[in-house]
């Protein structure tokens, strides 16, 4: 228990030089016989990340991202209401406990996965401010087979820096979240289009990225 704190902690300071999920990849890869396989990735720093991407993930995955402490409980009640009636299950991860999941687990589910995600995110929310958390999930989120974070992101689908990230990039980006080994964000199905849009539609309706200066406060 205590490494795990002491880890969380550095972590608050020190980029990531890989992820559990990261690691995950790479070697299942190599189970395969596909030893040439190799992860993008490359950390950029807040301040060098366009804020239409850091707005699209919270439009995409959790707008409430600033104003809890972790965990959305409404989102779960929701979540578990549906899947109680459907085999299509919905999920209710906050940005925070995708963090903690990509970061330090692995990603088959079970009861044991989900306590370990549980202590991490409050280990993460107790320790991180809300913008690292942010620029943790940017840094670690899968948009592409293989491809982490978006700076490799920008670098691979759009040729250009994190920085220069258009609202519609971004948005497209954050639309292949869900599925990105499947979904592509250089060539976007209709699927990939219709998120995009409803995408930048929330991005709109949350003000924009006048809405980060929350994590700030």
């Amino acid at each position: 228990m205590g490494g795990s704190v002491a880890l969380v902690a550095v972590l608050r300071w020190v980029p990531p030089p890989t992820s559990a999920f990261m690691l995950t990849t790479r070697v299942a890869a190599m189970l395969e016989g596909d030893f040439s396989y190799a992860n993008a990735y490359e950390w950029a720093p807040f301040e060098r990340i366009s804020p239409h991407a850091a707005m699209a993930a919270i439009a995409a995955e959790d707008q409430l991202f600033p104003l809890h402490a972790g965990f959305d409980f409404e989102s779960i009640r929701k979540a578990l209401k549906h899947n109680e009636k459907s085999t299509r299950t919905r999920g209710a991860s906050t940005i925070s406990q995708q963090v903690a999941k990509n970061l330090f687990l692995w990603p088959q589910r079970s009861w044991l996965r989900k306590g370990l995600e549980v202590w991490f995110t409050v280990l993460i929310e107790a320790l991180w401010p809300k913008e690292r958390i942010l620029e943790v999930y940017l840094n670690i989120a899968e948009f592409g087979r293989g491809t982490y974070g978006v700076q490799a992101a920008a670098q691979k689908f759009f040729a250009e820096d994190a920085s220069r990230l258009t609202r519609r990039e971004a948005a497209t980006l954050a639309a292949v979240l869900p599925n990105p080994k499947r979904l592509r964000a250089d060539r976007p199905s209709a699927y990939v289009q219709g998120r995009r849009d409803a995408i930048m539609g929330q991005m709109r309706a949350l003000g924009g990225p006048a809405y980060l200066r929350q994590l700030r406060s």
